[in-house]
């Protein structure tokens, strides 16, 4: 039985007419469940490639999966966030390399809000996609004449193989070398978008799991970037956004978080689902009765399910929540925003332990490549290694509750 828990909303996600608006742009999650065979077919090149093959970009284009999170005004769908990782979760049951792109891809375009409108036109024009990578203590992006001159290094760039922008994150530095201070002493930091054409790209994307994102490096040596496409650090003012929906009252950080719980979770449901297929039909060696007869098989079948389907609900549940004060209020709280850290970083850890049991419980079977097994284990692996599943979250959410400060960044 496969234990769906909550379905997707309507919120979010509704056609519209503006250029470059996917045909038949609505429900995500559909168009998720109609490409995911596509995309399973594709997994073992899309692996051996380490990026998405160019039948799979077109397709995802043709759906408008990597125009998610992109305003309305621009011809993108501006679905909700509980409708944004619920299609991340059904692309991942078929691959999780795709399913990260997308949705690395899809958050990457919310920083259209904060660019002028004809600015966002020309970076997100046609099929035009932005990728980035994790902020660089040691880049620099030092004030000019009209903008600034960004030298720097970053990894991570999941998606930019088939992206025309990138993005980078850099400390603020005045022309005579000393840093720019914000009123309370934090240094400011901004978001430089530029043409992928003048970055020098490394490719070093040699991974255990979800090897087929090519999430590369890239690095820049004094390129100019005008002040019109910059915006401030990872677009997290909100209040100077161009775009007041309230899917923008979310941070990357929040919708980076969620739907790589979102992924974690789809992994861990396509592994149990085939777990469940591999108990009726296998014996195993020196054993008189099916794997699906054996107590211990039942007693953790039995809790892998409950670990998913209570994980999935409060996920989605935490998201709606949001969503919805975002939409009353304009304001999600912080208490809210501290139930999506908990149920993200929650999420992601049940994944793994539910993909471990499966894992385990297949025996020798699942070491094997070309079986539903392998590769997931490694996925689930990789997705659980990332920051925003680190165990040090659970600190800072027991300090919440101690009423102890939290750092700004974390919520």
């Amino acid at each position: 039985m496969n234990v769906s828990g909550v379905t997707a909303a309507s919120s979010g996600g509704t056609a519209t007419n503006q250029p470059g608006a996917a045909v038949g742009a609505g429900d995500c999650v559909a168009r998720t469940s109609a490409l995911a065979p596509t995309i399973a077919a594709a997994a073992p090149q899309i692996e051996a490639n380490r990026e998405l093959t160019p039948d799979i970009v077109a397709a995802l284009h043709e759906a408008g999966l990597f125009r998610m999170l992109l305003p309305r005004s621009l011809g993108g769908e501006e679905l909700s966030p509980e409708n944004f990782v619920l299609a991340a979760e059904a692309i991942a049951k078929a691959d999780a390399s795709t399913a990260w792109c997308v949705a690395q891809t899809a958050i990457c375009s919310t920083l259209a809000a904060s660019l002028k409108p004809e600015v966002a036109r020309k970076v997100f024009a046609g099929r035009s996609l932005l990728a980035w990578g994790p902020f660089s203590p040691k880049a620099k992006a030092v004030a000019c004449a009209g903008g600034y001159r960004i030298s720097g290094a970053w990894g991570y760039a999941s998606g930019s193989r088939h992206a025309t922008w990138l993005a980078a994150h850099c400390p603020v530095y005045e022309t005579n070398g000393q840093p720019r201070l914000h009123a309370d002493g934090s240094q400011a930091e901004i978001t430089a978008i530029f043409s992928k054409a003048g970055a020098t790209i490394t490719d070093n994307w040699c991974v255990v799991g979800l090897k087929g994102t090519g999430s590369d490096n890239y690095a820049v040596t004094d390129l100019l970037v005008p002040n019109e496409m910059t915006v401030n650090a990872y677009g997290r003012d909100l209040e100077s956004k161009h775009e007041r929906g309230p899917l923008y009252r979310f941070t990357v950080f929040q919708l980076f978080a969620a739907s790589f719980a979102g992924i974690a979770l789809g992994i861990a449901r396509s592994t149990l689902d085939s777990f469940t297929d591999l108990a009726k039909s296998k014996t195993p060696t020196g054993g008189k009765s099916l794997l699906r007869d054996n107590a211990v098989i039942q007693l953790q079948i039995g809790m892998a399910e409950t670990q998913l389907a209570s994980a999935r609900v409060f996920l989605i549940e935490a998201l709606r929540a949001m969503y919805e004060e975002a939409s009353r209020s304009g304001t999600p709280t912080v208490d809210q925003r501290i139930m999506l850290r908990m149920a993200s970083s929650n999420g992601t850890h049940r994944a793994k332990c539910v993909v471990d049991t499966a894992y385990h419980a297949a025996g020798a079977t699942a070491i094997f490549e070309g079986n539903p097994f392998e590769r997931r284990f490694r996925d689930i692996h990789t997705v659980s290694q990332q920051i925003q599943a680190h165990f040090s979250l659970f600190e800072s959410i027991g300090q919440h509750f101690l009423g102890l400060p939290l750092h700004p960044k974390f919520i």
